[in-house]
């Protein structure tokens, strides 16, 4: 499907530099457009270095086209990995979950069958055997089934967006870093024209992709655009450790716990999330992260918080990602989602192809930014 009369646009502005906007921007660069990085801080130090950073579609299945989207998106991380290089940044060899308690446990299980009739990666293992075979660290009682899903993988999102956008700028791209959009300009015909920035500068663009993240509102409200998010705060501490004592991405109850490269380990809990707005400090939101984590992983009880965030995750309110032009007003897109890092090369390569070709990619049918009232 193509929207109206689409003419290449020759200079996009993105606006926003995490996972998403770097995977725009860097598929918009290698295919000729001139490209503008446009964000208020660093290259990936957002919500995308603030992320669980889980690449994954098992915890996707509230909507068949979400979770097949997901898919696409691990599949899509695998083909970039190819590509531009795996080095620091994608780390594959699965993820593993298992339930504190019966009713837990059998929904656990309830999923893993509807994952394997979708065709899905997903294994049942005791504890025992992960024990013995994947992570001898773990605590995980013997007889506890544990899903192993064997295709899922974490990435180093602020390596990845770093990489991302050093290979734009090979082609060409330019970035405009430590300043924030102010303003977005349309022409007599309602299409974009100019983006004002907050050191004084006016560019002249012929599309802008807000990417924005957490901040994605209030881009859209420079164009007069309602776009409802949620709010949901997380917290993400990290800990140094001389020695990382688990190899993947795991959910054991109570907290989630994946390596941070060779010195470090994330840490975030749902149960944990929920008291953000007690108003419960981060040190101490980060002392009960690191106290559930050590009964998973005892051999993290001496190790040191390093950094702890609270992050506010850039979920559309309908909880579904906003992808794609907005046709009343020509040059406008949008890239805004939660699961950024599973989602991101995929939402790169399919909006990259939009903006240039006009064609609208059935994938995103059911995630179009029309379906928020303007």
């Amino acid at each position: 499907m193509t929207v109206g009369c689409v003419q290449r646009p020759e200079r996009v502005a993105v606006i926003g530099v995490g996972i998403l906007g770097a995977g725009v921007g860097w598929n918009l660069s290698r295919h000729g457009a001139e490209v503008v990085f446009i964000d208020a801080g660093r290259p990936g130090e957002g919500v995308t270095n603030w992320s669980f950073s889980w690449v994954n579609a098992s915890n996707k299945t509230e909507r068949r086209t979400y979770f097949d989207l997901n898919v696409a998106g691990m599949a899509a991380y695998r083909e970039l990995a190819e590509i531009i290089g795996p080095d620091s940044w994608w780390h594959p060899g699965g993820h593993l979950r298992w339930a504190g308690d019966p009713a837990t446990e059998a929904k656990h299980l309830e999923t893993a069958d509807l994952l394997a009739s979708w065709d899905y990666g997903v294994e049942v293992w005791t504890g025992a055997e992960v024990r013995r075979r994947l992570e001898p660290a773990l605590t995980v009682p013997d007889k506890t089934p544990v899903l192993f899903y064997p295709d899922e993988a974490w990435v180093h999102g602020r390596h990845l967006v770093g990489r991302l956008v050093g290979r734009a700028v090979d082609c060409g791209a330019e970035h405009r870093l430590g300043t924030a959009v102010c303003d977005i300009g349309v022409g007599a015909d309602g299409s974009i024209r100019t983006v004002t920035l907050s050191d004084g500068s006016c560019l002249d663009v012929d599309a802008v992709v807000n990417a924005a993240g957490p901040g994605a509102s209030r881009v859209a409200g420079l164009i007069g655009r309602h776009l409802p998010m949620r709010r949901e705060p997380g917290v993400v501490t990290r800990i140094g450790c001389a020695r990382v004592p688990v190899h993947r991405a795991v959910h054991a109850p109570h907290i989630e716990i994946r390596p941070d490269g060779d010195a470090s380990v994330v840490l975030h809990s749902r149960e944990i999330d929920a008291l953000i707005d007690t108003g419960e400090a981060p040190a101490e939101l980060a002392r009960l992260l690191h106290e559930s984590a050590r009964h998973v992983v005892p051999e993290l009880g001496n190790s040191v918080t390093a950094q702890t965030r609270v992050a506010h995750r850039p979920i559309p309110a309908d909880g579904f990602p906003s992808v794609g032009a907005l046709p009343s007003v020509p040059g406008y897109y949008e890239a805004v989602s939660h699961s950024g890092i599973t989602l991101g090369p995929v939402i790169g390569r399919l909006l990259a192809s939009e903006i240039l070709s006009g064609k609208r990619d059935e994938m995103l049918a059911d995630f179009r930014p029309e379906r928020f009232p303007r």
